[in-house]
């Protein structure tokens, strides 16, 4: 199997690159600066083009790759949105398009790696699991779902997360008298919160306005600072112990 990877220099497309690789797949790779003449013989003869490129760029990337590729060959993103870069991708390629999101980093902490497929209207089931294929080889546990079903989640799981967190802690910030009365929940917060505001705050803002769930996610959350303003706070701690719930609690064994 070929497989090339569009913006392989990246952080995703490094590791993808090199996982594939060792794989045992023919991986080739094509990075800035993206011409005809560049990208050209790298996705010659690909199965699958991969692209490693952030969701802002996609349409401006898709001009110089798309018209490259033959209607045999499966098109695929690995962008952290899926409504819109599929609509993208289907807009610029006649042929099968699958949209992927592998929910973890470039620097994966453990062996659970699974990745979420959007399958396009115009491919096959074939092309699908051709794709899926792909991620198996490099130990990716694969799921199907649709792009707004994925956006809806994305925007609930990650856009919230890093919303509510930007939004606590600009509530806190500039209070120099604040600080005797730190405690240490409040550091692992910090600790927690302390690479995605630093190191990937453009990555998730882009992620956030391109998500058209993200808005709804916001009301859905303010909906419940409600009901703590209204204090009653025991509603919400109940509610949120759904995450550590027992064997029993459940009538079955934990997922």
């Amino acid at each position: 199997m070929k497989i090339a990877l569009v913006g392989d220099k990246g952080r995703m497309g490094r590791l993808l690159t090199s996982r594939f690789s060792a794989a045992g797949c023919e991986v080739a790779g094509v990075d800035r600066p993206l011409t005809p003449d560049t990208v050209r013989p790298a996705v010659q003869g690909a199965d699958v083009v991969i692209l490693c490129v952030p969701v802002e760029v996609l349409a401006e990337v898709l001009s110089i790759v798309a018209p490259l590729l033959s209607p045999k060959q499966v098109l695929a993103d690995i962008t952290s949105v899926k409504v819109r870069p599929m609509e993208v991708m289907q807009a610029f390629h006649a042929g099968p398009v699958v949209g992927t999101h592998p929910l973890f980093g470039p620097d994966p902490q453990d062996d659970h790696l699974p990745v979420a497929v959007t399958p396009g209207s115009s491919a096959r089931d074939a092309d699908v699991t051709l794709v899926e294929q792909c991620f198996r080889m490099i130990g990716c546990d694969t799921f199907r779902t649709t792009a707004q079903e994925h956006d809806r989640a994305a925007a609930m799981i990650q856009g919230l997360n890093f919303i509510s967190s930007v939004a606590y802690l600009a509530t806190l910030a500039h209070n120099e008298e604040l600080l005797p009365f730190v405690t240490p929940s409040f550091r692992r917060r910090l600790d927690a919160a302390r690479k995605m505001l630093t190191e990937d705050a453009a990555l998730f803002e882009g992620m956030f306005e391109a998500n058209p769930a993200s808005q709804d996610a916001v009301r859905s959350f303010r909906s419940f600072l409600n009901i703590a303003s209204a204090g009653d706070v025991d509603v919400l701690v109940d509610r949120a112990r759904w995450w550590w719930r027992t064997h029993d609690d459940r009538g079955g064994a934990r997922q």
